[in-house]
């Protein structure tokens, strides 16, 4: 018979399941203004919003109190859209290299020729994000277009509903690295087999090097420095803009020269400082589609 815990986990999921059918049955369009108008409504009700909130004005202390206000409104907006798009994935991509630019997704040249030539070099290589505007974006695009990859992802507390997850993305993304004391032995194997690394890099990790990150000090994830160093292979950055219309620019750096140290091997602190100031600069083009409600600068 199973236990409480299993039937209370299963009981969510299905609820879970079920939200999913409909935010899928009102097309991605219409999920995700319903998406951003919930989370614009009841997002200020919970504590993450004086979190984001103190983020925000500790980051634009020049802004207006307005323009501040603006940028969490849109912040919580952005979060509700990408909630919803999220059983949309593979409607979203609609990327046709032979008709660029018709659909919901841009690409410029330059990081068209970028991702054709990571595709093709045979090399592994990694791959950092950060969560704005639809961040799951990249990982679709790799798949999509045949660029061997696996992306490090984090599992949800409930195993029912991780479950039903797993399952949505494996049907638009590459291969998946649950996050977890295991999860940097599978980063290396990834790279061992010529694979290209995504991950997520705007987390707070406790354990990691102290940055700099919007003039304060903040402790950074470093394994993307130290793969680099015992790999050195490319590092590139990717990120999605959302754009009106439901639509998204996705852009692909040059290949990040990580600084290195006298020896010339990659100097972690400073490479996760330069991965860092990257990020941030993303931020500052377009500060209302980052993630201001978890607590990054905790120390």
């Amino acid at each position: 018979m199973p236990s409480l815990a299993t039937l209370r986990d299963e009981t969510l999921a299905a609820l879970v399941r079920g939200g999913f059918a409909l935010v899928r049955a009102l097309g991605p369009d219409r999920a995700g203004a319903i998406g951003a108008a919930v989370a614009r409504s009841f997002g200020p009700l919970t504590g993450a919003h004086r979190i984001a909130r103190q983020n925000i004005d500790a980051a634009f202390p020049g802004k207006t109190a307005a323009e501040r206000a603006a940028i969490l409104r849109e912040s919580w907006e952005n979060l509700g859209r990408t909630a919803s798009e999220y059983v949309h994935l593979g409607k979203l991509w609609d990327f046709d290299p032979d008709r660029p630019n018709a659909g919901r997704i841009e690409l410029d040249q330059a990081s068209m020729r970028r991702f054709e030539a990571l595709r093709e070099d045979g090399r592994p290589a990694i791959i950092f994000a950060a969560h704005l505007a639809n961040w799951e974006l990249p990982a679709v695009a790799a798949m999509r277009h045949g660029l061997p990859a696996a992306a490090l992802y984090r599992t949800p507390n409930n195993a029912a509903v991780a479950r039903d997850i797993l399952a949505l993305r494996r049907g638009v993304m590459g291969a998946l690295i649950p996050a977890g004391p295991a999860a940097p032995i599978r980063m290396m194997e990834a790279l061992d087999q010529g694979l290209h690394l995504g991950m997520l890099v705007d987390q707070r990790f406790g354990r990691g090097p102290k940055i700099r990150f919007f003039g304060r000090e903040a402790t950074a994830i470093p394994i993307l420095a130290r793969l680099a160093r015992r790999f050195d292979c490319p590092i590139h950055g990717a990120r999605a803009i959302r754009l009106p219309g439901g639509r998204f620019r996705l852009e692909l750096t040059e290949a990040v020269d990580l600084a290195r140290d006298a020896k010339g091997q990659v100097d972690i602190q400073a490479a996760t400082q330069q991965v860092n100031d990257i990020v941030e600069g993303w931020i500052r083009e377009h500060p209302g589609q980052w993630l201001w409600q978890h607590r990054r600068w905790r120390m």
